[in-house]
């Protein structure tokens, strides 16, 4: 075994392999401010949805919405926060092994700078993860079915983010929640009679399929080929060795380790933490749609110019395709139409009076504050299934004529300014939550990437490249609207760095994780649809 290998004892203590001491204990300045922030966040959260309501100016007549929605927000955030120390743990694992930082400050650094992606986040990734849901169960989020969805996905991906975390496994909390909107959706399906592939956006799953399976392959392959570069470019042997003792690396070395750290726990924050905040909006406009189901904030000046758009688009749509005599509704139609993305002469007008309704709900209310509460739903359900719809026939490149199309592509901005929206206070508590996560419950992922994939110690460059290669891949899959695995890509990209050091590679280690990787879709497909199943019986 080469001169800087790890020992295989598991102890704890520092050794002259470089191995960290992993066991410190968090002091008790740490768990009081660990208290003040778990407590500030939730007392922050009740403020926020008491004002929200508030604001509003609706009469609380049961507070049943209030208990639903406590439930399923905690549960949303427990979500979050098991994400937090489940995945965060692979942004410090190559600062902890190279002594860059101590395991504390570490793990306290990365929460903050996840903190920060977090609420710097543009939200794409969110709504791009709630657009595979079955768009029946969306408009019906309020209901039985809505709310089974919701505990049925929030359930299935704790108990396998903490089953796979118990093993010390980096499963990926990005594959389980695509997993289990996929259960959902095909349970959904399979119960209302139909086929198990019709419950599923397929095209946009298949999009974010193929981010989850290639950022494995380009975190091995491109982390490989930059410690290569490095290797030939940069002729400093300080940064191919292993930490020697309990050393910290150069100044210049650090700072650079501590920089990759910093961004992956950045860009983790802003493409992961946008899943709990899609699965919370959902929560929201389900149980409080007066207060969340539209934006509020819209400037009133901007109502005149949708309803005029609107108009123009629904003549324009109809004068191309008359809507023929017997044609069911046209939510009817396009709930269709979104499901399975079969294209019938219907659409068209159906669209076409759809926006024609929306535009008038508009102008007949003024504001959107104004819309009463009875009417909130059905008129976001009505903006969401018209901007859907416009997305289907834009994927699907129907041929429309080019003023048509650019008119399309504008009300489908406007709506959606009205429906997928995140206020700041649900950034900030799965800030909170996230960060907290990664307080906790990380050394078993960092022992796993920092000492049993590889058969050597991890050196300078090869953390380093790891992390950025990793760095790189998560901030442009968020500019992208896609959701990728921090998990999956770091730990393909140690990986590949040991592979093209010729460290050697630990196949027990590797194999469990690509038992992981295999695993990780089918259980929580099939989680996911049992606990749907069960939930909506309930």
């Amino acid at each position: 075994m080469a001169e800087n290998s790890l020992p295989a004892s598991t102890s704890t203590s520092s050794s002259p392999s470089g191995r960290p001491n992993l066991n410190q204990g968090n002091g008790k300045i740490s768990r009081i401010i660990f208290l003040v922030l778990l407590c500030g966040g939730l007392l922050f959260t009740a403020i926020n949805l008491f004002n929200d309501v508030q604001d509003t100016g609706a009469p609380v007549t049961s507070y049943t919405p209030f208990l639903l929605l406590g439930v399923a927000l905690v549960i949303a955030l427990g979500f979050e926060f098991v994400n937090g120390f489940h995945d965060t743990a692979n942004a410090v694992a190559t600062v902890i092994y190279t002594h860059s930082l101590s395991p504390g400050v570490a793990v306290v650094w990365s929460g903050f700078c996840n903190f920060l992606g977090v609420l710097l986040s543009s939200g794409v990734v969110a709504f791009g993860i709630i657009s595979l849901l079955p768009v029946e169960l969306i408009l019906q989020a309020g209901s039985g079915n809505g709310f089974a969805m919701v505990y049925a996905l929030l359930f299935s991906a704790i108990i396998w983010n903490l089953g796979t975390w118990y093993f010390g496994l980096p499963a990926s909390s990005s594959h389980t929640l695509i997993g289990s909107i996929i259960g959902v959706g095909v349970a959904n399906a399979l119960l209302h009679g139909r086929s198990g592939t019709s419950g599923v956006d397929w095209d946009q799953a298949i999009k974010v399929g193929y981010a989850l399976l290639l950022s494995p392959v380009v975190g091995f392959i491109c982390a490989a080929l930059l410690l290569l570069a490095m290797k030939a470019l940069i002729r400093n042997r300080q940064l191919y060795e292993a930490p020697k003792g309990n050393q910290p690396p150069p100044p210049w070395i650090r700072g650079l380790l501590i920089l990759t750290c910093t961004g992956v726990s950045f860009a983790h924050g802003s493409n992961d933490g946008q899943k709990g905040m899609g699965l919370i909006m959902l929560i929201l406009v389900g149980t409080m749609p007066i207060a969340y189901a539209l934006n509020r904030s819209l400037p009133p000046d901007q109502i005149p110019r949708v309803a005029a758009l609107t108009q123009v688009t629904e003549q324009q749509l109809l004068t191309l395709q008359p809507a023929p005599a017997a044609m069911p509704a046209p939510r009817e139609v396009l709930t269709e139409f979104v499901r399975t993305s079969q294209n019938r002469p219907q659409v068209l007008p159906a669209l076409g009076m759809m926006l024609g309704d929306i535009g008038d709900q508009i102008r007949r209310y003024g504001a959107v504050e104004n819309i009463p509460a009875q009417a909130v739903t059905n008129t976001r359900n009505d903006m969401y299934l018209a901007s859907e719809t416009i997305k289907h026939l834009q994927s699907a490149k129907v041929a429309l004529p080019e003023e048509i199309a650019s008119n399309l592509t504008a009300v489908k901005k406007e709506l959606d300014a009205a429906t997928r929206f995140i206020p700041m206070w649900v950034k900030v508590v799965v800030a909170i939550a996230l960060g907290l996560g990664t307080m906790v419950g990380w050394r078993r992922i960092v022992v796993t990437v920092g000492e049993r994939i590889g058969k050597t110690h991890l050196t300078y460059a090869q953390g380093a490249s790891a992390e950025l290669v990793a760095m790189a891949t998560i901030g442009a899959a968020d500019v992208f609207g896609l959701p990728v695995s921090t998990t999956h890509v770091l730990s393909s990209g140690v990986a590949g760095s040991m592979a093209a050091n010729k460290s050697g590679l630990q196949l027990s280690t590797i194999r469990n994780l690509a038992l992981a990787w295999v695993l990780t879709l089918p259980v929580s497909v099939l989680l996911s649809g049992l606990l749907y199943a069960l939930f909506i019986h309930l």
